[in-house]
């Protein structure tokens, strides 16, 4: 339980709140995509317009839900796929610094680019997953 609301507090308040409650941890994921690639994209025009307070609220919290999905990656089932996440994650938080420094478009659209293939590649489990089968994710103890 405690995995699921470190998930869920790094989410932020991006209009979930009705869903959490009863979303399995493939949609939480998915939710906290969701909330990563807005928090990107209202950085991106933040930085194109000079808001740099707002920008860095916004990177900031980016860079949380990022460490929330690195959090819940479980490396017992998850395995190589785990670890190669685990990695890449681990990257774009440093990446997503960068942004935060250096107001570098060219670093977020870099991170935007992988997380939306990564998105994406969850989108596509519910269909893959067999009643047996679980992601690579612990959001529940």
């Amino acid at each position: 339980m405690r995995q699921m609301r470190k998930a869920i507090e790094s989410y932020g308040d991006v209009k979930v709140t009705t869903g959490v409650a009863t979303a399995d941890s493939v949609q939480l994921i998915q939710m906290l995509f969701d909330g990563l690639m807005e928090s990107l994209k209202a950085a991106e025009g933040q930085i194109r317009r000079g808001a740099i307070e707002e920008k860095s609220k916004s990177l900031g919290r980016a860079s949380k839900i990022v460490l929330g999905l690195q959090s819940a990656l479980d490396f017992e089932a998850g395995g190589e796929i785990a670890r190669n996440l685990d990695e890449l994650y681990g990257y774009m938080t440093r990446r997503l610094l960068h942004v935060n420094l250096h107001n570098d478009l060219e670093a977020l659209a870099e991170v935007t680019s992988l997380m939306a293939e990564i998105q994406s590649a969850w989108g596509s489990i519910p269909k893959m997953l067999g009643e047996q089968q679980r992601p690579a994710v612990r959001l529940a103890s």
